[in-house]
């Protein structure tokens, strides 16, 4: 019997395609016979998967949030094996957000072509602001954490500070995507380290246990 083709790994091939088209020559260039062409694959076998040029936006838009939650996923882990604060571990994560390299300068494309397309496409849109929402309640989840072990002083507004540390992220994001000879990567990093240092302001109770244990020895 033939090998089936696996469904995960085709569909993968496909949005691919589609980031490259996008990231090389903009979001006019994706079209179903074009993001065949890019993938090498037939016009067949892509309108098997997605029926509409939409659909294809909304699996790559989906693709390249579900590798920036696995980078920030495995950033938290060994942040926290290795006893990094929480505010280190953010600063991290929101990082991933940036256009400072050339696999995060590709999913950024990706994201401005999405809200583009979005700002006409309520389906698109509702998407769009699920996401956001979603990296807000992480941020802000992130700060009650902090304040359960020192690093956020007691009587923060987690909600509010989310919402200022993400607005932040995304206009360094865009301002590094605009000019990014006129912001380096340390101007960003150094800017999105200021607005978190305006929120984590304590020191996390168990790396002074880690500091008092280390001095005992």
């Amino acid at each position: 019997m033939p090998r089936v083709a696996d469904h995960d790994a085709r569909q993968g091939q496909i949005t691919d395609a589609v980031q490259r088209l996008i990231v090389r020559d903009g979001l006019t260039a994706v079209t179903v016979a074009r993001t065949a062409a890019e993938a090498g694959v037939s016009v067949g076998l892509v309108q098997h998967y997605f029926t509409a040029k939409d659909e294809m936006l909304l699996a790559t838009f989906t693709r390249v949030n579900a590798r920036f939650t696995a980078r920030v996923e495995e950033l938290v882990d060994r942040g926290e094996a290795e006893g990094r604060t929480i505010a280190a571990m953010l600063r991290q994560a929101l990082a991933e957000l940036m256009p400072l390299d050339e696999a995060r300068r590709a999913e950024f494309l990706v994201r401005l072509a999405f809200a583009d397309q979005a700002a006409h496409n309520s389906r698109l849109a509702a998407v769009q602001s699920r996401t956001l929402a979603g990296i807000r309640t992480r941020v802000a989840r992130a700060i009650e954490n902090g304040t359960a072990c020192g690093e956020v002083a007691q009587g923060v507004d987690a909600t509010g500070q989310a919402l200022r540390i993400v607005a932040c992220a995304e206009g360094l994001a865009l301002h590094a995507h605009i000019d990014p000879g006129g912001t380096p990567e340390p101007a960003v990093l150094a800017a999105l380290g200021d607005q978190l240092d305006h929120v984590f302001t304590g020191t996390c109770r168990r790396a002074q246990r880690r500091e008092r244990d280390g001095e005992g020895d």
